[in-house]
């Protein structure tokens, strides 16, 4: 069981990693060794993950969700496949963690009075500027 917050453990039975090779530098290295690792997560069939969580969960993966609900993280930056197995954990713990913060409730505010007074005032010097500037006969 991996633990990602006090609330919610995964399965690793839910995880499923396949090992890629890498691109960039490296030289034979990267040629030869699958060091690079594809996390899948099955969001919509996870059991550990509520549905106010799991909706949160799919907007914040974006292209990295499946239309069958699978999240995938690809993980290269390192070049051990232990490193990269762990970054692409994190990310996934990291991204569920986000996922279960509640976004705050926004209250409507209304405009101080002072605000308020600046404001037209501010648009009361604005119209004596534009009337200055207003065509005036010329003497000639």
């Amino acid at each position: 069981m991996i633990r990602v917050s006090p609330t919610i453990t995964i399965d690793e039975r839910d995880i499923e990693e396949v090992f890629i090779r890498s691109s960039g530098p490296g030289g034979q290295n990267v040629n030869k060794v699958a060091t690079a690792v594809q996390l899948r997560f099955d969001v919509r069939h996870a059991r550990a993950i509520t549905e106010d969580v799991r909706q949160r969960l799919q907007q914040l993966a974006g292209r990295r969700m499946t239309r069958d609900g699978v999240l995938i993280i690809t993980a290269q930056k390192y070049r051990t496949q232990e490193r990269n197995r762990q970054d692409a954990l994190d990310r996934l713990i990291a991204l569920i963690n986000e996922a279960a913060t509640r976004p705050a409730t926004r209250r409507p505010t209304r405009p101080t009075a002072a605000s308020r007074e600046r404001r037209l005032e501010h648009k009361r010097r604005r119209s004596t500027v534009k009337g200055l500037r207003a065509s005036k006969p010329s003497l000639d």
